[in-house]
């Protein structure tokens, strides 16, 4: 295969991308032409926003081409949709042949994301170190392969809830995962021996997701929108989000957790606890639970 790479400026990048995708590139990616020097400049943004910058100074940008697209014909249209002549500045290198769901599936392994937990990508069932882990009958196992619903068990914040669903969850407890993303917390409520577990999140294919990922691990947990969610209190309920939507949901999620049950929140950085703890406070008192690689999750008793 070939990729067709493009020099760009910061306020030309976004859009040559576009244009590059709609004169029949496979994909567009975008990368810092300073890369590797005294020049380069990172993007940073806040968990769940965008960069205030979407692509550095100078970059290139560079279009996986399909075997039927011929390079002179892209460069014609892309002159005459931009009305600049690329030619001078462009130049082709080959891409090597992969297996590509292989090498993605080998970023994948599996997971210990507490003492008895682990999340198992399908591909890894007969994977030596789960093997030996399969011994112990305390292991939990989930099967969860990377998809498009949030959630595969790596970020601290899936950590710190799972943990806390491992030390703190009773038998028949009710839960419900607001913001489920892949189910992943709902799955393990449920395999940890919850009753009544439900999953909420404003994404139709995170609801998609959860009931396939919940089908695959054999256990029975409903998965809807918000608005499909009725009236009720639960013994948990934990959500694993971002601390701007925790604030706001603060009054309906306090509602929703019986007396005597609990409320377990991440997606929490540890300079925005206070805040968090602020907003709830008029409805439950919330403390850091525990906290892990910058992030926090809170806890309080209703």
């Amino acid at each position: 295969m070939r990729e067709l790479v493009l020099s760009s400026l910061e306020s030309e990048a976004e859009q040559l991308s576009d244009i590059l995708l709609e004169c029949g590139a496979l994909s567009v990616s975008v990368e810092d032409a300073d890369f590797n020097t005294e020049n380069e400049k990172p993007l940073f943004g806040e968990p769940g926003t965008e960069p205030e910058v979407q692509a550095w100074t100078r970059n290139y940008v560079i279009a996986l081409l399909p075997d039927d697209l011929t390079v002179e014909q892209l460069l014609s249209d892309l002159q005459s949709l931009t009305g600049k002549d690329f030619s001078t500045e462009a130049h082709i290198r080959e891409v090597a042949n992969e297996d590509w769901v292989r090498l993605t599936q080998a970023q994948f392994d599996p997971i210990q994301i507490a003492e008895y937990i682990w999340i198992v990508p399908s591909w890894h069932k007969e994977n030596p170190q789960i093997v030996a882990a399969n011994q112990n009958k305390k292991n939990i196992f989930i099967e969860l392969d990377p998809g498009l619903a949030f959630g595969t068990g790596s970020h601290p914040t899936t950590h710190l809830c799972a943990e806390w669903l491992a030390k703190n969850i009773q038998q028949a407890n009710s839960v419900l995962d607001y913001g489920h993303g892949s189910g992943i917390l709902a799955i393990i409520a449920k395999k940890l021996g919850a009753g009544n577990v439900m999953g909420v999140d404003i994404d139709e294919q995170a609801v998609t997701t959860g009931g396939y990922n919940a089908k695959n691990n054999h256990v029975d947990i409903q998965f809807m929108l918000p608005d499909g969610l009725g009236s009720g209190q639960f013994d948990i309920v934990v959500a694993n989000i971002l601390s701007n939507p925790l604030k706001v949901l603060a009054p309906m999620l306090a509602a929703r957790v019986r007396e005597g049950g609990h409320l377990v929140l991440s997606g929490v950085l540890e300079r925005q606890a206070d805040e968090v703890i602020d907003a709830y406070a008029p409805f439950i008192q919330l403390q850091v639970w525990q906290a892990e690689e910058g992030w926090v999750c809170l806890h309080g008793v209703k």
